[in-house]
């Protein structure tokens, strides 16, 4: 029996590492001007081909598609661990006004400063939306004291992003005409803007973020039997939460940091890679989440950019056409196992 589930894991694995490398080929093929297969792979490993080949590639399109993949994993990582934390299957950063938190901190350095004349760095804008994140998760942790409902925590939750995303709007109203455009678009989510000095920054911060996760796997799945049994098994509660919640935060908050609010993704993909894989064990789930919110990404953001080309559709606009069922979905099948 263990061999069996060990081989399927194995080829779950498999799977989804094979998708994402198709998609990532795809794409960076794929777009205003396409480009065929062969050329991307003498630009990408032979630095070979014309200049403006060159960069479009490695200056639009190859940043685009490392930022979709890290991102889009670091926001599945994440949710997986509030749905844990807070043993909601609908919990995320999206749902529980994280998100909203982050852009809400983010967007209110970035008008300060520009203001002034100054330029936000890549540090500044992770520390402001690790700070917003944290205040949310904070309020989303009392809330959680406060009710026992798991309607209740979610509206809770959704409320925060409500308050949160109206009190960006006012601050962008108030901005310079030359500045509104970029937080709008920012606002709304999107892996365009991004460098490959971001993505430096990005790898980073997401790689350290899921060792740290993936250490803490072990007691992820003693705490998900519930908090006795944890603390019989040796689980500090108080510490194991704080970790928790850092991780969490700091997770969202570099993705909303460089991509925006990017809706749905921490709650859909995780259970897909459940059902996928047929564990919830956090040792399996954490990187198969990882794979499997970039596999997410990297394919909702090439239909962004494809479906109605030349217009550009915002990340969150496609993620929620996919990631809403699968959120209803959930929602349904937990009913009726309570019910």
């Amino acid at each position: 029996m263990g061999k069996k589930r060990n081989v399927i894991y194995i080829r779950g694995f498999l799977l989804l590492i094979f998708i994402m490398g198709v998609l990532m080929i795809m794409n960076i093929s794929f777009g205003s001007s396409s480009i065929g297969i062969l050329d991307v792979m003498r630009v990408l490993f032979n630095g070979g081909g014309d200049d403006t080949l060159f960069k479009i590639i490695m200056d639009i399109r190859l940043p685009r598609t490392l930022a979709a993949m890290l991102l889009g994993g670091a926001l599945s990582v994440s949710g997986f661990i509030l749905q844990s934390f807070f043993r909601n299957p609908i919990a995320g950063p999206f749902v529980l006004g994280i998100s909203s938190g982050a852009k809400f901190a983010v967007a209110f350095v970035m008008i300060s400063a520009l203001r002034v004349g100054y330029s936000v760095g890549s540090w500044a804008m992770i520390a402001a939306a690790f700070i917003g994140s944290l205040l949310s998760t904070v309020f989303i942790l009392i809330m959680s004291c406060k009710v026992k409902n798991m309607a209740q925590l979610i509206i809770s939750g959704v409320m925060i992003g409500y308050i949160c995303s109206a009190a960006t709007e006012i601050m962008v109203n108030f901005a310079d005409d030359a500045n509104i455009v970029n937080l709008h678009n920012w606002s709304m989510g999107s892996f365009s803007a991004i460098s490959m000095t971001d993505i430096r920054v990005i790898f980073l911060i997401v790689c350290v973020s899921f060792i740290f996760s993936v250490i803490m796997s072990k007691k992820i799945s003693a705490y998900q039997l519930g908090e006795a049994y944890a603390q019989n098994m040796g689980v500090n509660i108080r510490s194991f939460r704080v970790v928790m919640i850092m991780l969490s935060s700091l997770l969202s908050a570099c993705v909303t940091a460089f991509a925006g609010p990017v809706s749905f993704v921490g709650v859909a993909v995780p259970h897909l890679m459940k059902a996928l894989f047929n564990t919830a064990k956090p040792i399996v789930i954490i990187p198969a989440s990882f794979l499997g919110g970039s596999c997410f990404c990297l394919l909702c953001d090439m239909l962004a950019r494809l479906m109605f080309a030349p217009r550009e559709l915002s990340i969150s606009t496609v993620t929620a056409v996919f990631g809403a069922p699968i959120v209803i979905w959930i929602m349904i099948k937990s009913r009726k196992r309570n019910g």
